[in-house]
C-alpha cells in the first residue's frame, strides 16, 4: 500500500488498494497504513481517494474483502487481542489526518471493508458495491470501530441490524441509511467526482480545512458547551495562523475562482 500522485503538484493523493487474494487487511497493510498516515499528517497533502481496481478469480470487484483472518490461524487468544487493539488503534489515528478523505468503494466491502468507511469524510459508492458485518457468525464483533463508531454515522438501529443479522446490502441501500453518500454509475464516475472534490478542498486553506474537521470530530457526543468551545478554538487557530487575514486580503480574487496564497498547515 502506496499514496501515488493525482495532482501535478503533489497536494492530491490515490490509495490505490492491490494486495493479497482480496484486498483483506492483515499486518503488512496496518504497517503500511500506519507510514501512510504518518505521512498525511505532515499536512503537506491536501487530499486522499482511496479506490480499488481489484478482480477476484471470478471477476468479481473487491474493495477490501475483510481482514487477514488466515494469519492469524496459528495465533493465541491474546496474541488475536493485542492484534484487533492495533487495528482500532490504527484506523482511529488515520480517521482524524487533516485531509480530506473520499473512498470510492467498487466490489466487496464486508467486516474491514465496511469499517474502513468509518475513516472516510465522504464515501461514493459503485453499483457493483456491497457492505455487511459478518464478524458475529464468527463467534466475534466487529473489532476496527463497527462496534463502537459506526452506529454515529448509521443509528443504532441499522448498526444493529448489521452487526446481529450479517445482512448484506448493496449501494442504494447504504446510501439511503448513510453508510456511503452518493452512488456512481461506475469506477470512472465515482474517481472523477472523488477528485472534483478533492480538488475543491484542495483549493482552500489548509488550516482552515484542518481546522473545521478536527472541530467537527471532537465535538461528536460532547455537550454543547463543549461543542462550542471546540468551534472557538478552530476559529482562533485560523485567524492566529494569518489565513483569515489572507482571505480577507484576497476576498475578491478568491471570490472570483483565483487562489489564494495560503500558508502551511497549522494545526496548534
Amino acid at each position: 500500500m502506496q499514496l501515488t500522485p493525482l495532482s501535478d503538484d503533489g497536494t492530491i493523493v490515490a490509495l490505490e488498494l492491490d494486495h493479497g487474494s482480496a484486498n483483506e487487511m492483515g499486518t503488512t497493510q496496518l504497517a503500511d497504513l500506519e507510514t501512510i498516515t504518518t505521512t498525511l499528517e505532515s499536512g503537506t497533502i491536501r487530499a486522499l481517494v482511496t479506490f480499488s481496481r481489484r478482480l477476484s478469480r471470478r471477476g468479481t470487484p473487491l474493495f477490501i474483502a475483510g481482514a487477514n483472518v488466515t494469519e492469524r490461524g496459528d495465533w493465541d487468544d491474546d496474541r488475536v487481542k493485542a492484534h484487533v487493539r492495533y487495528q482500532r488503534a490504527v484506523l482511529a489515528r488515520f480517521r482524524r489526518v487533516p485531509a480530506l478523505h473520499v473512498a470510492v468503494v467498487h466490489g466487496v466491502a464486508l467486516g474491514w471493508g465496511t469499517e474502513f468507511l468509518l475513516t472516510t469524510d465522504y464515501a461514493i459508492a459503485t453499483p457493483t458495491a456491497s457492505f455487511g458485518l459478518p464478524e458475529t457468525s464468527l463467534g466475534i464483533i466487529p473489532g476496527a470501530g463497527g462496534t463502537s463508531e459506526l452506529w454515529s454515522r448509521i443509528g443504532v438501529a441499522q448498526t444493529l441490524r448489521l452487526g446481529m443479522t450479517g445482512e448484506r446490502i448493496g449501494p442504494d441501500e447504504a446510501c439511503r441509511i448513510g453508510l456511503v453518500q452518493e452512488v456512481a454509475d461506475d469506477l470512472d464516475q465515482g474517481l472523477a467526482r472523488a477528485t472534483q472534490l478533492a480538488e475543491l478542498s484542495a483549493r482552500r486553506s489548509p488550516t482552515a480545512v484542518a481546522s473545521f474537521k478536527r472541530g467537527v470530530l471532537d465535538s461528536i457526543g460532547e455537550p454543547a458547551s463543549n461543542r462550542t468551545a471546540n468551534e472557538d478554538t478552530a476559529y482562533t487557530r485560523c485567524v492566529d495562523a494569518g489565513d483569515a487575514a489572507v482571505g480577507r486580503a484576497n476576498f475578491k480574487a478568491i471570490v472570483s475562482g483565483q487562489q489564494a496564497p495560503w500558508g502551511p498547515l497549522t494545526t496548534d
